[in-house]
Parts: C-alpha cells; sequence; structure tokens
C-alpha cells in the first residue's frame, strides 16, 4: 500500500509522514534534503541550478516510486513524483529560471517515467497559505531556505490548487492553517478518522 504525503515548502509533510508512520506501523519515505548536493547552490542562484536540481529529483522520485511498488510493506511517502513535473518544473519554467530547451528535456523524461507508474493507494495533501509556510520554515532554520521568496512560495501554492482540483485518485485535503495536527491530538485524531474511512472503510477499527 501506497500513500503519499504532497504540500508546499513548509507544509509540515515530514511531520505528518512521521506521525502516520507511528501510527500505522507504515514504513516512511522521507524527501532527500539533507544530502542533497544541489539545494544550497539552488537557493543561491535558482535560475543556474534549477535544471540540475530537478533532474536529481526526479530521479530520487522514480527510485522510490519503483522500490515502493515492488515492496509488500505500507510505505508513507513524503512528497510526491507528480509534484516535482506538475508544481515544481513548471513554476521555475514560468518564472524565468528554466530554459525552454531544459524544461522540454525535463517534461519529456518525467512522461516517460510516469508511464510506469500508477498513484498512489491515497494521496493526502497538506494546504497552507504562504504566511504559515514561512512561520514554518523559519521555525525549522534551515540556512539554505531562508532566501526563499515569496513571489516562488505563492507560484508553487498557485499551481498545487490546479493540480489538486484534476487529481484522479482518493484524495484527503488537510487545511494547514486551521488543522494543527503536530501539536492538537484531537486535530490528528480526524485526520486518522479520514485515512480509516478512506482505506479501511467507515467502520474500521484501525
Amino acid at each position: 500500500m501506497h500513500i503519499a504525503i504532497a504540500g508546499n515548502i513548509g507544509s509540515g509533510k515530514t511531520t505528518l509522514t512521521k506521525m502516520l508512520a507511528k501510527r500505522y506501523g507504515w514504513s516512511p519515505h522521507f524527501e532527500p534534503v539533507d544530502n542533497n548536493p544541489y539545494l544550497e547552490d539552488y537557493y543561491n542562484d535558482m535560475k543556474r541550478w534549477s535544471f540540475n536540481l530537478q533532474i536529481y529529483f526526479l530521479s530520487k522520485r522514480f527510485k522510490d516510486v519503483v522500490e515502493i511498488s515492488r515492496s509488500d510493506k505500507a510505505i508513507v511517502q513524503d512528497r510526491t513524483i507528480f509534484e516535482d513535473a506538475r508544481i515544481f518544473a513548471p513554476n521555475l519554467h514560468d518564472m524565468g529560471l528554466m530554459s525552454d530547451r531544459d524544461f522540454q528535456n525535463y517534461s519529456e523524461l518525467f512522461d516517460l517515467m510516469i508511464s510506469l507508474v500508477k498513484l498512489p493507494d491515497l494521496m493526502i495533501y497538506i494546504r497552507a497559505s504562504v504566511p504559515r509556510l514561512i512561520e514554518h520554515i523559519q521555525q525549522r532554520g534551515r540556512s539554505y531556505e531562508q532566501t526563499i521568496r515569496i513571489d516562488y512560495l505563492k507560484g508553487l501554492n498557485d499551481r498545487y490548487e490546479e493540480w489538486i482540483k484534476d487529481y484522479k485518485g482518493k484524495l484527503i485535503i488537510v487545511e494547514g492553517d486551521t488543522c494543527d495536527f503536530q501539536d492538537n491530538p484531537r486535530d490528528f485524531g480526524r485526520i486518522a478518522d479520514q485515512i480509516d474511512a478512506e482505506l479501511f472503510g467507515l467502520f474500521s477499527k484501525q
């Protein structure tokens, strides 16, 4: 079983992934951030490093999806391959931070990859406003994230909303501005109830 957590930078994906893994005994797959060789360079010069970063993420994400498809475990994944191609790369292209040539190359590679994988059994999208994202980014204090532009985050949010409204698989939307799943057990319980209903049926005691 494959459960995926989607959401903008700072929305709380990693936190929710850890909490769900603990509650259900699922195996967590985390986004490769701390060992990413491009992130610091990217945030210092996005135009120069955007293609390199997106190819790195795409290769890692495709590897994850292939491993998940071959596993007999229940896996909860922090960020999905769809977000890279439907949100991050197009946003960079629209902002003039990825060339037409690089974007076409990237898109053709993604289309080939996506033809070989299926949708997750459940997608959980954490929706959060830009002020909320900034608050979380500042709290966690990653030095390379402190230079992220507000218009960049807004562009990503707009693309997330466009993508999610046409998403075809099973979907739960978490309102990150009002649902404090990290510190409020009742809020987290509501998310778990929705998951139980989607995956196990309304009367599951999972």
